[in-house]
């Protein structure tokens, strides 16, 4: 069982940046895929970053490129989301999600992933 607790979000304003925290527990230093997701009011939650723990190799969706970047601590126990030049629509729920792996490519629906955290709230004002 893999415990998952984000932390970071707060309210800032436009072109703003924040680094989000997920600290994982009870990976026993498996291999874990691991994905940041947001859901803004009233919008499908989307993929905004994956990592591949075991390899280091991340994604993140055209659309985010140069503003939204995953990485991870030397111990693999904690994932960040660092988000710049933020923008009012980057307004959301922001949740880390993790399912233990064997394969280097990570899911990018959140069907994929079998351990949720209970989310941040990220709020960009203009």
């Amino acid at each position: 069982q893999l415990q998952l607790a984000e932390s970071g979000g707060e309210s800032v304003q436009a072109g703003g940046s924040l680094r989000l925290s997920c600290a994982v527990s009870g990976s026993n230093d498996d291999r874990l895929c691991m994905a940041w997701f947001r859901q803004a009011p009233g919008q499908k939650r989307e993929v905004v970053a994956r990592i591949d723990t075991g390899s280091g190799f991340s994604e993140v969706p055209d659309s985010l490129k140069g503003r939204f970047a995953i990485s991870q601590d030397a111990n693999k126990n904690t994932i960040f989301l660092r988000m710049d030049d933020l923008k009012s629509d980057d307004t959301a729920v922001y949740t880390c999600l993790a399912v233990r792996t064997r394969v280097q490519s990570c899911s990018e629906t959140e069907g994929g992933y079998m351990y949720w955290g209970h989310g941040t709230l990220v709020i960009v004002s203009s």
